[in-house]
C-alpha cells in the first residue's frame, strides 16, 4: 500500500481541505509482514469519515486500517469533516457537498478508482457514522454499501442535547432539514427501487446504544437489507478498530 496526504482547494468550502488516501501498490516484492492485493481494473474506493472530535488522520492513528485495507485491494479516501456532522451548515461549509459530490470528482481525477456505484463505498463512527448513513441513505444511487459504528442516529434527539455545537449546523431553532434526518430519508426512499445495504455495529455499553436500537427496527420494517452486530463494548477506539475490520469484511470479502 501506499500513503498520500492530499491538499487542494475545495470550491464547496471555498478553503484548502487535506486528505488522507491509502491505495494499493502494483508491486511489493521484499517487503515483509503484509498481506496484499492489487487488482488490474480501476480500484474500489471507500470513503472513511472521522467522528465529532477527530479529523482526517485518526484512522491512521487508532487504527491498522491501512494493513487491513491491502487485504482487499482497496483505496480509502479520509476526509476531514470538522465539527460539521457532514452537513451543509446554517453557519459555516458546505461539508455534505464536499463529501458527497465534489470530494468523488476530485479523487477520481488524482487516483484510478471506479466510479461505478458497485465500487463505491462509505463508512463512519459516531458523528461520520451518521454521515456515512445518510449520504447512503440520502443517494442510494451513490453507494453500494455504508456502515455507521456506533452512530448518532437521532439527530434530532441528539442536537437538543448539545445546543452549542448545532446552533452553528441547523441554527438557532435547531430545525433539522427532512434530508439531513435518518428517519425522514428512509421514508423518503423507502419505496426506492435501489438501495445502499448498510451495516450498523455498536457497543452495548455505549452511550448510543439506545438511540440504534428503534432505528434498527425501522431499517428493517422499512425494507432495508442491514447486517447488525453488537457485542460488549463503549465508545473507544478499541470497538472500532475491531468493528472496522467486520466492515471492510462484510463489505469486501464477499460475504454480504
Amino acid at each position: 500500500m501506499a500513503l498520500f496526504k492530499v491538499n487542494f482547494f475545495s470550491e464547496s468550502l471555498g478553503m484548502e481541505s487535506s486528505v488522507i488516501v491509502v491505495i494499493p501498490q502494483k508491486s511489493v516484492a521484499g517487503q515483509i509482514g503484509l498481506q496484499s492485493s492489487c487488482p488490474d481494473n480501476d480500484y474500489k474506493v471507500l470513503y472513511l469519515l472521522h467522528g465529532l472530535s477527530d479529523d482526517e488522520t485518526i484512522w491512521m492513528r487508532r487504527t491498522s486500517i491501512e494493513r487491513y485495507a491491502s487485504r482487499y485491494g482497496i483505496v480509502v479516501v479520509m476526509p476531514n469533516g470538522h465539527r460539521s456532522f457532514y452537513t451543509d451548515m446554517k453557519h459555516g461549509g458546505k461539508y455534505y457537498e464536499y463529501i458527497t459530490h465534489e470530494l468523488p470528482i476530485r479523487i477520481k481525477e488524482f487516483f484510478r478508482i471506479s466510479g461505478k456505484r458497485e465500487d463505491t463505498y462509505i463508512a463512519g463512527l459516531s458523528m461520520g457514522g451518521y454521515g456515512a448513513l445518510k449520504a447512503a441513505l440520502r443517494e442510494p444511487g451513490k453507494y453500494a454499501a455504508a456502515s455507521g459504528l456506533s452512530a448518532v442516529v437521532d439527530i434530532d434527539g441528539f442536537s437538543h442535547s448539545r445546543p452549542e455545537l448545532f446552533d452553528a449546523i441547523f441554527g438557532n431553532d435547531l430545525t433539522i432539514p427532512e434530508d439531513d434526518d435518518l428517519y425522514k430519508l428512509i421514508e423518503k426512499h423507502k419505496n426506492d427501487s435501489v438501495k445502499p445495504k448498510l451495516f450498523i455495529g455498536i457497543g452495548k455499553q455505549d452511550g448510543l446504544y439506545d438511540q440504534n436500537q428503534p432505528f434498527r427496527k425501522v431499517l428493517t420494517d422499512n425494507g432495508y437489507d442491514l447486517t447488525y452486530r453488537e457485542s460488549d463494548g463503549v465508545h473507544s477506539w478499541e470497538f472500532w478498530d475491531e468493528y472496522i475490520l467486520y466492515t471492510l469484511e462484510w463489505m469486501f470479502g464477499g460475504k454480504r
